[in-house]
């Protein structure tokens, strides 16, 4: 991993991202920013945190980049993720789906031990 100064604040970009997005989640996010008038300095943080139903629980926002985050650019959207959080969500693909009840992003994270019904809810 390289070390660049972005901002005056360290950053670390990856070519190995710690989440891949699928075709339908870029599309969505890439919509999502545009919408809420989002300028290139801001990207998709993705995290985690304890809590949900089966211990933690994942995390997204639209935030500017922070001191030790892992950034990473996939077809033109920023991705950020903190470094506490990266053990836990690395190698999880985010897709976008939609159905007749619902619709929303969906992880697939490798690393869940075991996932909750509402699929935003994992254990390691």
């Amino acid at each position: 991993m390289a070390e660049q100064t972005v901002n005056s604040q360290p950053t670390h970009e990856s070519t190995s991202p710690g989440i891949e997005l699928t075709p339908r989640a870029l599309e969505r996010v890439r919509a999502m920013a545009a919408k809420e008038g989002l300028g290139p300095d801001q990207g998709l943080r993705v995290g985690v945190v304890g809590g949900g139903c089966s211990g933690f629980q994942y995390t997204l926002n639209f935030d500017s980049q922070k001191e030790g985050d892992s950034v990473t650019t996939l077809d033109g959207i920023r991705v950020l993720v903190d470094e506490l959080s990266l053990p836990y969500i690395a190698g999880t693909t985010l897709d976008y789906v939609e159905g007749l009840h619902n619709a929303g992003f969906r992880f697939d994270n490798p690393r869940a031990s075991r996932v909750c019904g509402c699929g935003s809810s994992f254990s390691a």
